[in-house]
């Protein structure tokens, strides 16, 4: 059993930056793949980005690929997404997912966290 949760989300201004979080409240991260993922009202749960359980794969969505990082920091046992010059078009709600394999599908999936909200707006 793994329990997620996000943190880091909030509200910037277009070309701002966020350090989105995930950590395991119950269970670890350190041994599973962890995907993070964003939803808008009325649309399907969207794929960001994912890093493999060793941290070696990584894979960015187009939509963010080169203002965004994912990364592991094994001390705190947590996932990062560093997401630079956010556009307005960023806004969603973040959630964070683990799983047995790296993989851009929301079904391939285990476990979820709560949702954290970034909001870009000028």
């Amino acid at each position: 059993q793994v329990q997620l949760v996000e943190s880091g989300g909030g509200s910037v201004l277009p070309g701002g930056s966020l350090r989105l979080s995930c950590a395991a409240s119950e269970g670890t991260l350190s041994t599973n793949a962890v995907g993070w993922f964003r939803q808008v009202p009325g649309q399907e749960r969207e794929f960001v980005g994912y890093i493999s359980r060793s941290g070696v794969v990584t894979t960015l969505a187009d939509s963010v690929k080169g203002r965004s990082t994912i990364s592991r920091d094994n001390v705190k046992d947590t996932v990062i997404l560093q997401m630079n010059s956010l556009k307005q078009e960023d806004t969603a709600v973040y959630y964070c997912a683990a799983g047995p394999r790296w993989t851009t599908s929301v079904g391939g999936y285990d476990y979820w966290g709560q949702g954290t909200q970034v909001t870009v707006s000028s």
